[in-house]
């Protein structure tokens, strides 16, 4: 799995460095959306997959598949495939959006609330934690009641834990302590 991972992470690197020089990392984007999706498909990677279908065969599948992919997406395919890493390409995808948000200054949260936030709520988040961070920051907000109240957001390796869970776990330290 790591062997995957770093595999996917170098797909990435070249995909990106080559969108920079083209100024296509918009076209990268949506291209590498397609191929991750269409790869993703059970039963077209399972067809892939097979040592019993002809190359040919498969490079049809992939032709039709990813008609609305650029050429270079293409070839990229269809390297993946010569190389039996077409498991990889949802990876590769993941990898290279990170990489292309960073170029662009967009971080991504993940904001966990007790209960769901409204679209101003969300809104607002967003805008506070761009401050903090100094990029735009785009939101997926998720509900987990455990956390009481308050509100968890995770930025890459960040965490900001403002959640009512942690304040009072904190309390109940220093009461402790207090003794």
């Amino acid at each position: 799995m790591a062997s995957s991972v770093a595999s996917a992470r170098r797909y990435a690197e070249a995909v990106f460095e080559l969108a920079v020089e083209t100024d296509t990392l918009d076209q990268w984007s949506a291209d590498l959306a397609i191929l991750a999706d269409f790869l993703s498909e059970p039963d077209v990677a399972a067809l892939l997959a097979s040592n019993r279908v002809p190359r040919e065969e498969k490079q049809r599948l992939l032709g039709a598949g990813l008609r609305t992919a650029g050429t270079q997406a293409m070839n990229l395919a269809r390297i993946l495939e010569d190389r039996g890493k077409t498991h990889i390409a949802r990876e590769i995808q993941l990898a290279y959006q990170v990489k292309a948000n960073e170029r662009r200054g967009v971080a991504h949260a993940t904001v966990t609330t007790a209960v769901p936030l409204s679209d101003d709520e969300r809104r607002a988040v967003g805008e506070r934690l761009s401050e903090i961070t100094g990029k735009r920051v785009d939101v997926t907000a998720l509900v987990d009641e455990n956390i009481v109240g308050g509100i968890v957001a995770r930025i890459g390796d960040q965490l900001i834990d403002g959640s009512t869970r942690t304040r009072l776990q904190a309390l109940k330290r220093q009461l402790t302590a207090a003794r």
